[in-house]
């Protein structure tokens, strides 16, 4: 994050967290945007000055939400310890990767999400659909970005595909190492407007990071020659101040995103399916050879691709499972809680 000073408003700063302040917050604290995260500290920028924390810190651990790039909290004006997490108006949250069953916050309060893929392998019409439900569940603008138009003969072919997912969806295909080629980005680069990309590693998120601000803003790994997968770029989340005014969040590339609670953009993205299993014959329909399946039919005349409907069951069972898996984990805890309780309770009778 450049640390040259700015004013709220052009840090993202709006009426949805004017609204939030009290009295005595606009006495004792100070509003400070995290513009990166850390595994053991995030930092917090004011407009005017940076300011490290440290995640163990009692006023973060207190907030009951791990906070992430782009939330905004207020400091001590004296101590300038974290006070509160003020309420987000977007947030990107997905399942932790590994064993852990954890709800993870990725980025909060952004504007508009590039999907950022490229014109070789990585170009995966499963793996949009699934960014695209993030987006739209978080009501998030999605544009996807297709990059490495210059090492692709028909680079239109890969637009093509990503428009036919959604109708009106804007798909913008270019050379991330071209200053004018990326002019086409600049649409969503407003004043205090936060953009972020999300994508796989070596797709050129960085590159086009590098590009719009005119500098190398950290150094990017090459892809790997023979699979077209690059090293990854980017270690740490962070927010971007543009020379135009714009913020931009640049993540690590996402090896797994599995969604959480994404049901409504589920729903948005797969409105074809879910209106054609309304029109099933048979309420358990299992859409396979059932007859009367208007799933089967749609594919069967062209309407949808098996593609798109078996990832779109694909998902749907990734939401219920993960579901399930979290209130496993909350029965857990409150049987640990109860155990506790009584342990305490046995032990005050022996008294």
């Amino acid at each position: 994050m450049s640390v040259s000073p700015c004013s709220l408003p052009e840090l993202g700063w709006t009426d949805h967290y004017e609204r939030q302040l009290i009295a005595e917050d606009r006495e004792r604290a100070v509003p400070a945007r995290i513009v990166s995260t850390h595994r053991g500290h995030i930092v917090a920028f004011t407009g005017q000055e940076e300011h490290l924390l440290l995640i163990a810190e009692k006023g973060l651990m207190s907030f009951g939400e791990q906070p992430t790039v782009g939330d905004w909290v207020l400091l001590d004006r004296e101590t300038l310890l974290p006070v509160r997490l003020l309420e987000r108006g977007t947030v990107f949250k997905r399942m932790a990767s590994g064993t852990e069953v954890r709800v993870q916050p990725i980025a909060a309060n952004v504007d508009t999400l590039f999907i950022v893929t490229s014109c070789n392998r990585d170009f995966n019409l499963n793996r949009i659909e699934r960014y695209l439900c993030l987006a739209l569940e978080a009501e998030v603008e999605p544009v996807v970005v297709i990059t490495k138009a210059d090492l692709c003969g028909d680079p239109d072919r890969y637009r093509r595909e990503a428009e036919s997912l959604m109708n009106g969806l804007a798909v913008r295909v270019i050379n991330a190492k071209d200053k004018e080629g990326v002019e086409i980005l600049r649409d969503w680069f407003e004043v205090g407007k936060t953009v972020a990309m999300l994508g796989s590693s070596g797709v050129g998120k960085t590159t086009i990071l590098n590009t719009i601000h005119g500098e190398d803003l950290s150094r990017s790994g090459e892809v790997r020659f023979g699979d077209d997968r690059g090293r990854h770029t980017t270690t740490t989340r962070s927010l971007h101040r543009l020379a135009g005014g714009a913020l931009l969040v640049d993540m690590p590339g996402i090896r797994e995103l599995q969604l959480h609670d994404s049901e409504d953009g589920l729903s948005r993205v797969f409105s074809d399916v879910e209106e054609a299993v309304a029109l099933c014959r048979f309420s358990d329909c299992r859409h396979d050879r059932e007859p009367g399946c208007a799933v089967r039919e749609a594919v069967e005349s062209g309407a949808m691709s098996q593609r798109h409907v078996e990832n779109y069951f694909k998902l749907l069972q990734e939401l219920e499972e993960s579901e399930e898996n979290l209130r496993k984990r909350r029965n857990r805890e409150h049987r640990v809680v109860r155990n506790v309780k009584a342990a305490k309770r046995g032990k005050s009778r022996r008294r």
